[in-house]
């Protein structure tokens, strides 16, 4: 039940348990950066123009073929 709770997710990318924590946990904070920009550049659309949208398409390069 341990393994498959905390470890088999982390093994099917190739990380540790604390490697996935650690990478699971910078890709939040990005998110939370993003979504941010987005909701300053909803208020006053002349700022973060291309921020949110540039910094989710660096992330999915990151992710996109993760334990491929």
């Amino acid at each position: 039940m341990i393994d498959k709770v905390f470890l088999d997710h982390p093994r099917s990318v190739e990380e540790s348990y604390l490697e996935h924590a650690a990478f699971a946990g910078k890709f939040s904070f990005k998110l939370f950066l993003a979504a941010s920009a987005a909701l300053v550049h909803a208020i006053i659309p002349c700022l973060f123009e291309k921020t949110a949208s540039t910094m989710i398409a660096e992330m999915y390069a990151k992710t996109h073929n993760r334990g491929k």
